[in-house]
């Protein structure tokens, strides 16, 4: 064997071999070759990729449903806020009316909302009921629970059927 000159080196036959930078033999057009036949991806390559989309597609689709579901019922918490701070509202000015279980919602005698005003994009007037209230000797509630079930309105949220929201503030979900 010969030493290196200029990255070639002859072996024992006297034959000449192209060497790469750190000293491994190099075909003179293999390397080339090699570069012309990988310009795109196999498909095997493909599939993998495809694969895993669509597992994570599986994973995420439910999750996102559940959020769009949360999202949706936000308007409907929304409106039985507004119905239990109409309620504390009809006990302290009429102190010693009908208790607001019995009263009309949509009439300015009762609680004050105008018919629509309780409808919106995925839940409707009619979707929203006072269960109980029950007040003291002045009429100030001392508990009631407002429900609200799965709206009538277009494209109405699926999960959880109703919500209640009691005097305390707490909202329950019915399944």
């Amino acid at each position: 064997m010969t030493p290196l000159v200029d990255n070639v080196k002859i072996d024992n036959l006297g034959n000449r071999q192209q060497l790469d930078k750190i000293g491994n033999y190099r075909h003179p057009y293999l390397g080339e070759l090699r570069m012309k036949s990988r310009k795109g991806f196999t498909l095997i390559e493909l599939m993998v990729v495809v694969l895993i989309v669509g597992i994570l597609a599986a994973v995420a689709i439910p999750i996102l449903r559940g959020r769009i579901d949360a999202a949706k019922w936000s308007e409907g918490k929304a409106m039985l806020g507004s119905l239990a701070t109409a309620i504390r509202a009809y006990a302290a000015e009429k102190p010693n009316g009908p208790n607001p279980a019995t009263v009309d919602i949509f009439t300015a005698t009762g609680l004050g909302f105008a018919v629509g005003d309780l409808s919106g994009t995925y839940f409707l007037d009619a979707d929203f009921s006072i269960t109980s209230c029950t007040v003291d000797a002045v009429g100030v509630p001392i508990s009631f629970v407002i429900r609200c079930d799965v709206g009538l309105g277009a494209d109405a949220p699926t999960t959880p059927t109703a919500y209640t929201l009691n005097q305390a503030g707490v909202f329950t979900a019915i399944p």
